[in-house]
């Protein structure tokens, strides 16, 4: 039987997804999604059950097997893309976790990161690893685990604990516990891991008192990493692909050029700029990253981290009841011209690129006697565009390499409304793919090139097709008016909760 279709495993922040390509087309020949629950056991403080994303995962992957018709004999291989930053320390013996997965929305570790900050190690880490120092990242969360689980720092030492990030926790359930692996897109988000000599870094291992012991095995984002349980799918399937979600997502864009950039508008925004084989460093509040490695052939990237878009809408939806549907925010803000004056700063876990304010709080400003819903959802949409505005802007500056257009994918790319108002703002065409999709896709088409589906980049970049161009209107005074009023809002809601 010809196998014909690509599964990409997108374990994301809400919920767990297969996604069936056909591998002629590349068109989504299957979507199975499921969601899983938030836990919020403190203010700031954001964690999932990994037993429940596992179990979430496994059943949507079979179900959209089940449900597309297809036989698993005619499965290539999987690709998995992943929430980065969210970690799970387990025994290594039962495969429990020994505490719920630390979500990267968390804030629970900004104490130990102060620490960190006060020993000096800002320049350290940010040289070794491209990233700031910030609760965000893995390592922290891992440390916190190690020091406040009853007996987790002795088992750690003794060898008893692995620890790593979602694909990490998938990979090893998935291959029945014989594979403790991650990729170099994520390994570069620990915190811990040395980009350029390509290693884990003893000193910070040292530093923040973790085991090198129970750190996964870093291979390339693409090629044959193992088998699945053939209890799994009733075939063992090669996983081939991994990469975290955002990287993912520039691969699926075919962003493969220097200076190519994508935005993903998920449960938080990030924009990414293929770099090359060097890293770029920032001076500008951006991360250098790893982008992915094929073979020994490593590629970075620079990326700026938007903590909450997507969520913006939820909150606009779940929290405030100002719409019923996301669907809606649409509609709603097309009611008005303006805002009215409002700004909305949705800074719920503080503020990412170029910022990195950890107590930096939401705020509404701008409100008189005249604002209406409509006034507030399309201020809340806005402020998802003007987020991305101040990443764009770093990046022209550290990288000297001129962005000239921006692609899109994720859900809230869909809004017609924002993306109209996002090549507004930044004065530049933004350009929405075919397939949405791109963060499933980019998993399947690095699994498919660890198996020879596709010989090169360039195969894939022929199958990358645009849907819909939004062309910038926004006159200049207009748009310079209305980022410094942004510019003004963000300035109110930094520091706020620094006590």
């Amino acid at each position: 039987m010809r196998k014909k279709y690509i599964i990409a495993l997108d374990q994301g922040t809400t919920s767990s997804r297969a996604v069936i390509f056909d591998t002629g087309t590349m068109e989504v020949k299957y979507i199975k999604s499921k969601p899983h629950k938030q836990i919020y056991p403190q203010p700031g403080w954001v964690e999932h059950d990994p037993e429940e994303i596992l179990a979430a995962q496994v059943e949507v992957m079979r179900e959209a097997v089940r449900d597309s018709g297809i036989s698993p004999c005619e499965v290539a291989c999987i690709g998995i893309t992943n929430q980065r930053e969210t970690v799970v320390v387990w025994d290594k013996s039962t495969g429990k976790p020994v505490y719920n997965a630390i979500v990267w929305q968390c804030r629970r570790t900004a104490g130990l990161c102060d620490r960190l900050k006060n020993d000096g190690l800002q320049e350290v880490i940010k040289e070794k690893t491209g990233l700031v120092i910030d609760a965000y990242f893995s390592g922290t969360k891992i440390q916190w685990i190690l020091d406040n689980v009853p007996g987790a720092s002795e088992m750690a030492r003794k060898g008893e604990l692995l620890a790593g990030t979602i694909d990490s926790w998938l990979v090893w359930n998935l291959t029945g516990g014989k594979l403790h692996v991650t990729d170099y897109s994520n390994a570069s988000r620990t915190m811990l891991y040395n980009i350029k000599n390509l290693d884990w870094d003893e000193d910070l291992l040292h530093k923040m008192d973790i085991p090198r012991s129970i750190m996964p095995r870093v291979v390339p984002s693409s090629g044959i990493i193992g088998e699945t349980c053939e209890d799994i799918l009733e075939s063992r399937v090669p996983i081939s692909g991994i990469a975290g979600d955002q990287q993912a997502a520039l691969f699926g864009q075919a962003c493969f050029d220097e200076g190519t950039a994508k935005n993903t508008y998920g449960t938080g925004c990030f924009i990414l700029m293929n770099t090359g084989k060097r890293p770029v460093e920032s001076r500008h509040g951006l991360l250098s990253t790893i982008a992915w490695a094929i073979g020994s052939e490593v590629e970075y990237a620079l990326e700026g981290s938007v903590f909450n878009a997507g969520s913006v809408i939820q909150w606009l939806r779940d929290e405030v009841g100002l719409i019923k549907t996301a669907r809606d925010s649409e509609a709603e803000a097309e009611k008005t011209g303006d805002t009215g004056g409002v700004y909305v700063v949705p800074a719920f876990t503080g503020l990412g690129t170029p910022y990195w304010d950890m107590y930096a709080r939401g705020l509404i400003i701008g409100i008189t006697r005249g604002t209406r819903k409509e006034h507030l959802v399309r201020a809340a949409l806005e402020s998802i565009a003007y987020q991305s505005m101040d990443v764009l802007e770093a990046m022209k500056a550290d990288s000297g390499m001129d962005v000239t257009e921006l692609k899109v994918d994720g859900g809230a790319s869909a809004n017609n409304f924002l993306m109209q108002f996002q090549a507004d703002i930044i004065n530049m065409n933004v350009i929405r793919p075919k397939i949405i999709e791109t963060t499933a896709l980019g998993a399947a088409f690095l699994a498919g090139l660890g198996t020879g589906t596709w010989e090169s980049k360039k195969d894939i970049q022929g199958k990358w097709v645009p849907d819909k161009v939004f062309i910038p209107s926004m006159d200049d005074d207009t748009r310079k008016r209305k980022y410094s009023g942004w510019k003004k809002a963000v300035e109110r809601s930094m520091n706020w909760d620094n006590s």
